[in-house]
């Protein structure tokens, strides 16, 4: 499996954890919200190597 494939599933196991953690508590809950950074990063990261996969095909 690649990094990129890794990190999709990766993206979408947070992405699941995330809405299960949601449930029932404010978006300003801690839990919440370090649920939500960590998808976030995770976010930042694939955009990343898009942008220098991106990069190498030009």
């Amino acid at each position: 499996m690649s990094e990129l494939d890794e990190l999709i599933k990766q993206i979408e196991e947070l992405r699941s954890s995330t809405i299960n953690v949601q449930e029932g508590k404010s978006h300003t809950d801690p839990e919440v919200v370090d649920a939500c950074h960590e998808l976030h990063s995770a976010l930042d990261r694939y955009q990343g190597m898009l942008m220098r996969i991106t990069q190498l095909r030009l």
